[in-house]
């Protein structure tokens, strides 16, 4: 028999704070949450920092059996609920931005954010696994903020979970600003193949696609921030909007600044939002869900993303492949020299890399010495 399930999803503002108050902030929502019979309460992305780009991230990331993690165990034990969220885990000699969902018996799944998002890759590595929580409650399966944007991953769930867990803090990149010292520029570019969708809408579709509920969570408040490497960022954006480049003696002092996408929501399996935040700061929103007695199968093709191949660059290859030296040194100078090792696929496409910018060299050399006889 389809059972119905109760759930939380909390939004939290994402400026940045000590992790002991935003930990005290989070407990009084979940404790409001419990009061009202939530079974399942589903934190924001780094919920325990806030979302900056900003060195200090490279001390906060916590062992398994740091504070983070121990605080959610409790949370879990004390009140019975299932709880999720994620938080910066280092594990061995790397750091991954990690979800964990924690059954109220101690039983804990883990996902790591498959797809860091442009600056975010100076302070966590990808992956490439998914998770699928057997819970109690029925399958779960796990994606953080832009993994949701990746129709593969959508894929590799389907038919094999009773319902998606999204946890996010994006700040609305479509939107995103440019303070120099002397003025303001919009980020420009285009995220969206013509449609006008805010951010989290296509995963109503992704639902109803896949024939499972969806929860969603994310920060809010304005995200202001300055950027890693912000000289080679600035020279990298004008690529596509040659106008930076007259501004590339101010890059040391520039800052992002947006909004939150506001897209803390409960979707039920036909696509349709049961219920969601709609306003800023500390907030939660409880909903009713059906699962399904039977893991549902997708229903027809599935649809497709709005995002853009330039999106997809952007985030995913230009933007992170300039934050690995960041995310090396900064760990590195933190914790010790073991951590951030370089991979093979790193070594591997540096030396093709070097190979090709020596061949040029050589044939440029060879060519000049031919036209000079």
């Amino acid at each position: 028999m389809p059972h119905k399930l109760k759930i939380a999803a909390i939004q939290m503002d994402a400026t940045p704070a000590p992790t002991p108050e935003r930990l005290s902030r989070a407990e009084c929502l979940l404790e409001e949450a419990v009061t009202a019979g939530a079974e399942l309460v589903v934190l924001p992305e780094i919920f325990n920092l806030g979302y900056h780009y900003h060195d200090d991230n490279f001390r906060y990331a916590e062992p398994i059996n740091g504070q983070t993690p121990t605080w959610m165990r409790r949370m879990a034990e004390k009140h019975k609920i299932h709880i999720a969220g994620t938080f910066l885990l280092r594990d061995g000699d790397e750091v991954y931005n990690t979800a964990l969902l924690i059954a109220p018996d101690g039983r804990t799944w883990r996902y790591d954010k498959n797809y860091p998002w442009g600056w975010e890759r100076a302070y966590f590595r990808d992956s490439e696994t998914i998770t699928i929580a057997d819970t109690d409650l029925g399958n779960f399966g796990m994606m953080i903020c832009w993994d949701y944007a990746h129709p593969e991953l959508w894929h590799r769930y389907a038919g094999q979970v009773d319902a998606i867990i999204i946890m996010s803090c994006p700040p609305a990149v479509d939107k995103m600003r440019l303070a120099f010292p002397s003025k303001q520029m919009k980020m420009g570019g285009t995220y969206y193949n013509g449609a006008d969708m805010p951010f989290g809408s296509d995963m109503d579709l992704q639902a109803a696609w896949m024939r499972v509920p969806v929860i969603n969570t994310t920060g809010s408040g304005l995200f202001s921030s300055h950027v890693p490497r912000p000289f080679m960022s600035l020279l990298g954006g004008s690529l596509t909007q040659p106008r930076l480049l007259g501004n590339f003696l101010q890059a040391k002092h520039v800052k992002v600044e947006a909004d939150y996408y506001q897209q803390t929501k409960i979707v039920n399996a036909h696509g349709y939002v049961v219920s969601r935040v709609d306003h800023a700061g500390d907030q939660l929103t409880l909903g009713e869900i059906e699962l399904a007695d039977q893991t549902p199968r997708p229903i027809g093709p599935q649809p497709k993303l709005p995002y853009t191949r330039l999106a997809y660059f952007f985030s995913d290859v230009s933007l992170p492949w300039l934050m690995l030296p960041v995310y090396r040194w900064g760990y590195r100078r933190a914790i010790g020299r073991q951590m951030a090792p370089v991979d093979r696929s790193t070594r591997f496409w540096q030396s093709v890399v070097l190979g090709a910018f020596s061949l040029g060299w050589f044939m440029g050399r060879f060519v000049k010495r031919k036209g000079n006889q």
